[in-house]
């Protein structure tokens, strides 16, 4: 049994955006810091961290090329693949502005609780996936797809 052709740029919708965004409060209370990625991303390059719709496991539907922290969150670069119904149905999705937002899929290794202001301050998070969401826990989370409209670009 021969195995398939690896996917080509005309079965990819490269999309670019922010997953997290430093200090900002979510709707679930947490404020990720800046730097909290920074032990997992050197422990986990970016092909290593799943893309996934809706968080559910087995959907992954594409593939980080970049995801990296800079001044204004964690930025991400990736691209849907649509070689599998999800993937295809992702991206039609994203194509048609429906699905735009973004999730992380995490384990906190240190946070601290400030209740004077009602929040969790997220200090080291282990990042285990990002995924293609309609709701994100933090609404300013977004995607874009590539060529579509102006990318987002890393912070300088």
């Amino acid at each position: 049994m021969s195995r398939p052709a690896p996917p080509q740029a005309s079965n990819a919708l490269r999309i670019v955006g922010y997953a997290s965004l430093f200090g900002v409060r979510d709707l679930a209370g947490d404020v990720v810091e800046m730097g909290a990625f920074a032990r997992s991303l050197a422990r986990r390059p970016a092909r290593e961290i799943a893309m996934l719709h809706q968080h559910e496991a087995d959907a992954a539907i594409g593939r980080w090329d970049v995801v990296a922290e800079d001044d204004k969150g964690l930025f991400v670069m990736g691209r849907i693949l649509s070689t599998r119904p999800t993937g295809a149905y992702a991206a039609a999705l994203v194509r048609a502005g429906v699905l735009d937002g973004l999730s992380i899929g995490f384990r906190t290794v240190r946070a601290v609780d400030d209740p004077a202001h009602a929040i969790r301050r997220l200090v080291e998070i282990d990042l285990l996936e990002i995924s293609l969401v309609a709701f994100p826990m933090l609404p300013a989370a977004r995607l874009r797809p590539v060529g579509v409209t102006q990318a987002l670009r890393p912070a300088a």
